[in-house]
């Protein structure tokens, strides 16, 4: 496996090695021990969504036991992003967006501290992901997708499906401070 940091440090893209002949492909996509050795976190519950064409969910977070997240794609493609909205850090607003799909058999780790989303590209996808904490409903929080202040260039050419709960999510700049976690340096 290759880890390849992306603009945003704390972002890791995970590009297993894949294995094909005329039967198909094997690739070794998580191994705990060599996921320690890279300092991920424990993860502790997996989920699997599915979901149709223009479909944006997120962006997400918890805020009380918060989750890092190892996503990936087995069926379709997606655009995956991260926005960094840890007060004081300085990628702060930024983030990352990265094509996961079934072809290129990507995962990227989203830590603690991001505000996660994704919007499917292909007719359908299933999106798999892995939790470094279980999922706590009164801890949810999001920012809204369409915050133009975050620069995320969503596919524009199909109409977004977007759950009501989205939909009414805050710009990053209104959410209330005590919503957002802090920046904590390694």
């Amino acid at each position: 496996m290759e880890f390849v940091q992306t603009n945003i440090p704390d972002v890791v893209l995970i590009k297993p090695r894949v294995f094909g002949d005329e039967r198909g492909f094997f690739a070794e996509i998580y191994r705990s021990s060599l996921f320690e050795e890279h300092g991920f976190p424990v993860f502790v519950q997996d989920n699997m969504s599915k979901s149709q064409k223009g479909t944006i969910r997120g962006l997400h977070y918890q805020m009380v036991r918060p989750q890092g997240k190892l996503v990936m794609v087995p069926h379709g493609k997606v655009m995956d992003v991260a926005v960094d909205i840890r007060k004081g850090s300085p990628t702060f607003g930024k983030h990352v967006a990265v094509e996961l799909s079934d072809e290129n058999k990507y995962l990227l780790y989203i830590p603690v501290g991001f505000a996660h989303g994704f919007q499917v590209l292909s007719d359908e996808a299933l999106f798999q992901y892995k939790c470094s904490n279980y999922y706590y409903p009164e801890g949810e929080r999001g920012v809204n997708w369409q915050d133009t202040d975050l620069k995320i260039k969503w596919d524009t050419n199909v109409n977004p499906i977007v759950s009501t709960k989205d939909q009414n999510l805050p710009e990053l700049n209104d959410v209330i401070t005590s919503d957002l976690p802090l920046y904590q340096p390694k």
